[in-house]
């Protein structure tokens, strides 16, 4: 829980706050606060043209589609309230476990994979890829892989790097592992479970963010996006656009 902590505090003041950042060969993603004609991130923007060529994307290329994907740290009681909207409104989201939530939480990974939703891979210990090294990162990500393949009978396709931190070479290193990775253009703090955002600022949020090609990132462990997740699929869907 410790790692887990100060992994999503870094990731208020590196990924909402600011555009990408560097530390020698770690980069911490941003979609930043500047937008284009087309309300998409600009940060999102770049980066899909720097680093596509890895199979590397923070915009989706379907301009009609908005994609929901939930970060799995740890359970917090809300997944399956929120499992239930997103079979209400027939949407399919991406999940990108941990090593930790694949072997505890078996009952709503398997409810997951049987109701038609996409896993992805967060590492298996839910370290910071470009500070590992060879075998070391291939492990990091392979052993997971080999695990939910094992466990639940599912190939995970789709890898985000823990904090958002990544390298060219770890970037290099996911796409010969068969990796695509999967940034977002959408994120607001909803990961702090004792400091809930107001729902109704949330729902705001994240309708008027909406843009074609859109990634959002949520979390799973937050009240505010159970409580919201089926009044903001009804609005997306509203202006147009398919989830």
């Amino acid at each position: 829980m410790r790692r887990w902590s100060a992994c999503i505090a870094g990731l208020a003041a590196v990924c909402i706050l600011s555009g990408t950042v560097h530390a020698g060969d770690v980069h911490g993603y941003g979609q930043g606060c500047r937008y284009d004609g087309q309300n998409r991130p600009i940060g999102a923007v770049e980066f899909n043209q720097q680093y596509g060529g890895y199979d590397a994307c923070a915009l989706s290329g379907d301009s009609r589609y908005i994609l929901l994907t939930f970060d799995q740290g740890y359970e917090n009681g809300y997944t399956a309230q929120i499992l239930d909207t997103l079979k209400e409104k027939n949407v399919k989201a991406i999940f990108f476990l941990t090593g930790d939530y694949a072997r505890k939480e078996t009952a709503l990974v398997q409810r997951m994979v049987d109701e038609g939703h996409v896993l992805g891979n967060h590492g298996m210990t839910h370290a910071s890829m470009p500070k590992l090294e060879g075998a070391a990162l291939e492990e990091e990500i392979m052993s997971l892989h080999r695990y939910v393949q094992d466990t639940y009978g599912y190939e995970m396709q789709y890898l985000r790097p823990p904090c958002g931190e990544y390298s060219e070479a770890s970037l290099a290193a996911a796409q010969r592992l068969g990796y695509k990775t999967v940034f977002w253009s959408f994120a607001y703090v909803d990961w702090l479970v004792d400091q809930q955002p107001d729902p109704a600022q949330a729902y705001s949020r994240m309708t008027e963010a909406a843009h074609g090609g859109g990634i959002y990132l949520l979390h799973s462990v937050s009240a505010t996006n159970c409580a919201v997740l089926g009044d903001v699929i009804d609005s997306l869907r509203q202006q147009g656009y398919r989830l």
